[in-house]
């Protein structure tokens, strides 16, 4: 009895790779060039795939340069017999598909005998592939290197950053320089422009969560917050187009519903395709339109790419656009190829047909079965005659790098066959074909090529694999012919010093229509105006924050300042606090009404000191002279008279005699004009003392007491005001703190402690005389004028009790007026208080100053 199996199982051969473009040489470098967009459902392991996949797709028009690049590098290096005598190049390009498993049936493909798919079989030398070079989608470049790094064979990426696994890195060298360098260089670019509040969209949540992890410190350091960091929605056909449509309209929401003007895109070649999709499908109501216009920032990996349904989508959103691209030149004999390519004659291109199809919109005439074909494709179109935006005849950085690729691997070549072996000897054919079997020993080699190009560009790979380059910054314009313009800004050169790893010069750049040609703002909130600073808003990023107006004293120069700041001590804050103005000197002069008015009153008083003395030495030998001692009398005239006079020393722009004669002059005079006082109070209290029957105080009434008392309060001042002068004199300083807009030019009292003593022996000769006088107020009026001194005192004492309170609270010149009125008003005080009833009798009633008058009590 037989058992039937529950199933049969059919093996088949994998879809085919249609598209192909094949020369034949002695050595052949196989490439992956990402070229086809498919439209089908997903190949799954459901059903045996159809090979009705292969008809329905769209040819990325762009990318067919990059197949050129490698076709024209590989007939330059042939016709060039200086790299590879006797050995001719041969390729072999093909493109996958969205199905992963492509990739690797490509790589497996190219390890196989040539037309014949039977994995780890190879019967013969017929194809000795060397090298296989993939891009431009990360895919590609990862499941390419799954494949080929079990075989250890020599591979080289391009259009993408490096990849992560250590393993198979040391099989993996890569077109593209350190991605340090790029998102540096974003950084940079970031802060020049002042954007600090900005958007990444990242291709895979793998490079969103390793820019979280490695990158995104290195952005908030500087001040730079993301408003969002998303994913980009991944590539999906058939049923399943429309969930990634969906995605796509979410990430589209997000973006155009944020703030932010500066978007990072960190994705890849494709990622244009579906940019195009979301700015030209989608649409968000209630937004403004401002808020939509967005400049986006594109890495390196990206690139303008193309296909036939986005032909009539609009370009303007990338107007203002920026982008970095690998470092790359022009090169010569470029263009002219590419212009020679013609359908009717690329016989073993398997992309051109159908790139002329797409690119030039048109059927070849053994393609058309029904007879409608609005246009025949005749092969002799131009191809610059097409728009950039459909195929750019100028080389781009993508492939650039694919033709330094290829010179690598040449130049690799002919280092392994130049080298010697052990003993020295050279390597002959034989074992130059048995070498090719192992092409993993190329690796050494092309880890120390290094080269100048055909541009003069040196080429060589650093300590990890990576291509030792830098980067170009371009900024976008386009037209209405769908056409655009990339325009240089900047570069990054990692070989420079770090203060000039990045230089942008973008006084030309163009923006958005819609900024007018102004700098964008890409900020949080509306920058703090001048005058104010910024204030942290709790719960929010640092980027988000009020504004609040400075304090006085502090001014905001600039916009968005984290702080206000003081100006310098000679300026002052404007009215609205955003720049400093030159202070004003300022002190008491003879040209204002203030220091006019004291100046008069000054003389005036001293113009009446001095009639007061003349009266009394004129009528020197009446009674009321001689009464209370008569030279007292001419002493205290003559000190009040000074005191008038040394107010002017208080006028006027201070100088170092000034200062130093301002105060102690004042004190020494005042001392003089208060011991005065004090003497004549004593002497009457005791001439009245030595009335008394009997008395002894006889003896002290006379003029030795009466100098005496002068002459020890007055030396006593001027030793306070010696000392002063010699351990801290007063100079000339300028007060620029006291006055907010002003600069007060002043004496500065040196020891202030020596000006208070100086002013608190004058306070203890006032008190001293008060208390005198106060006490022999109620002897007989015609005998002593102790009523008057008591008066006076009074009058002295009340000006210089408010004095200290008053000088204190006061600022600026005024400081000095205050001082000045205080000495007029007490000096005028004794002068008024004293001598003014004197001489109304003297010269008004000449009949009371008689002796008899003056004995009748």
């Amino acid at each position: 009895m037989s058992i039937s199996p529950p199933y049969t199982c059919k093996l088949s051969s994998p879809l085919p790779i249609v598209h192909k473009y094949y020369q034949s040489g002695d050595l052949i470098i196989a490439a992956i060039i990402y070229q086809v967009f498919f439209l089908t459902n997903e190949v799954t392991f459901r059903s045996l795939p159809s090979s009705e996949i292969l008809d329905q797709y769209l040819f990325v028009t762009q990318n067919y340069q990059h197949t050129l690049a490698l076709a024209f590098a590989v007939k330059e290096i042939n016709e060039h017999s200086g790299i590879l005598p006797n050995v001719s190049l041969g390729f072999h390009i093909a493109t996958d598909y969205p199905v992963e498993s492509t990739t690797y049936h490509l790589a497996m493909e190219f390890l196989s005998i040539k037309n014949k798919f039977i994995p780890n079989f190879k019967c013969n030398d017929q194809t000795n592939t060397v090298v296989v070079i993939g891009g431009a989608r990360s895919n590609t470049c990862h499941n390419m290197a799954i494949t080929l790094c079990n075989y250890k064979f020599p591979q080289i990426t391009y259009g993408s950053a490096p990849l992560v696994n250590t393993e198979t890195a040391m099989f993996v060298k890569w077109m593209f320089p350190d991605e340090t360098h790029q998102f540096k260089a974003i950084l940079h670019l970031l802060l020049h422009f002042r954007w600090i509040w900005v958007g990444l969209v990242s291709l895979y949540e793998e490079d969103r969560d390793k820019f979280i992890q490695k990158r995104l410190s290195m952005f908030s350091e500087r001040g730079i917050c993301f408003d969002f960091i998303e994913c980009y929605p991944q590539m999906m056909y058939g049923s399943q187009a429309g969930e990634m449509m969906e995605n796509g309209e979410k990430l589209y929401k997000v973006i155009m519903e944020s703030t932010v003007t500066a978007v990072i895109l960190s994705i890849e070649i494709t990622g244009m395709l579906f940019l195009r999709v979301m700015i030209n499908v989608f649409n968000v109501d209630n937004i403004p339109k401002e808020r939509t216009a967005k400049v986006w920032i594109m890495t390196a990996q990206m690139e303008f790419t193309s296909i036939l349904i986005q032909r009539q989508f609009h370009i303007d959103f990338l107007h203002g656009a920026l982008s970095f691209a690998i470092h790359s030149k022009e090169l010569t004999g470029f263009q002219q190829f590419i212009q020679k390519r013609n359908p009717n004659l690329e016989k073993n291109d398997g992309f051109i047909r159908d790139f002329w199809k797409d690119a030039f919109e048109c059927s070849f005439s053994r393609d058309i079965t029904d007879g409608n074909a609005e246009r025949i494709c005749t092969g002799e179109e131009k191809l610059e005659t097409l728009p950039n935006s459909v195929f750019e005849t100028s080389m781009n950085a993508h492939s650039y790098s694919i033709y330094n690729a290829v010179y690598a691997v040449a130049h690799a070549l002919k280092a392994m066959r130049s080298s010697k072996l052990k003993g020295g000897r050279k390597m002959d054919e034989r074992r130059w074909k048995l070498f090719l079997r192992s092409p993993w020993q190329l690796h050494h080699f092309l880890q120390q090529v290094s080269f100048n190009n055909s541009a003069g560009e040196q080429v060589s790979f650093g300590p990890n694999g990576e291509l030792e380059t830098g980067f170009d910054i371009f900024n976008w314009a386009t037209f209405p012919n769908k056409s655009f313009l990339k325009v240089q800004i900047g570069k990054i050169d990692p070989q420079a010093p770090p203060e000039k790893l990045v230089i942008i010069s973008a006084k030309e750049a163009v923006w958005p229509l819609i900024f007018n040609q102004a700098l964008p703002l890409s900020i949080c909130n509306k920058e703090c105006p001048l005058g104010h600073s910024k204030i942290k808003v709790e719960g929010k990023l640092s980027c988000c924050y009020d504004c609040k107006p400075c304090p006085e004293g502090k001014i905001a120069d600039q916009l968005d300042l984290d702080d206000c700041f003081p100006c310098p001590e000679d300026h002052y804050p404007n009215k609205d606090k955003d720049s400093c103005l030159p202070k004003h000197i300022i002190y008491l002069t003879y040209e204002e009404p203030l220091g006019i008015s004291l100046a008069v009153i000054a003389v005036s008083f001293s113009v009446i000191s001095t009639v007061v003395l003349g009266i009394f030495l004129k009528h020197q030998d009446t009674p009321i002279v001689k009464a209370n001692n008569r030279n007292l009398t001419y002493s205290l005239l003559v000190a009040l008279l000074l005191s008038f006079l040394c107010t002017l020393l208080f006028i006027g722009q201070p100088t170092q005699v000034k200062c130093l004669l301002r105060q102690t002059a004042f004190g020494i005079v005042f001392s003089v004009a208060l011991s005065c006082i004090l003497g004549k109070t004593i002497i009457v209290v005791l001439a009245f003392m030595a009335t008394k029957p009997g008395s002894k105080m006889r003896k002290w009434v006379g003029n030795r007491l009466a100098i005496s008392i002068v002459l020890s309060c007055s030396v006593t001042q001027f030793c306070i005001c010696v000392v002063w002068l010699t351990i801290s004199p007063p100079f000339p300083d300028s007060d620029m703190h006291s006055m907010a807009e002003e600069i007060v030019l002043q004496c500065n009292e040196g020891s202030t402690s020596m000006f208070y003593t100086m002013l608190g022996f004058l306070g203890f000769l006032t008190a001293v005389s008060f208390t005198v006088a106060f006490l022999a107020r109620n002897l007989p009026d015609t005998f002593n004028e102790a009523k008057f001194i008591t008066f006076s005192m009074l009058v002295f004492c009340s000006v210089w009790v408010s004095f200290v309170p008053t000088y204190l609270s006061t600022k600026g010149k005024y400081m000095v007026a205050v001082e000045i009125f205080s000495i007029l008003a007490s000096a005028a005080g004794l002068l008024g208080c004293i001598f003014s009833p004197k001489c109304f009798i003297i010269v008004l009633r000449p009949n009371l100053n008689k002796k008899e008058q003056l004995m009748k009590k």
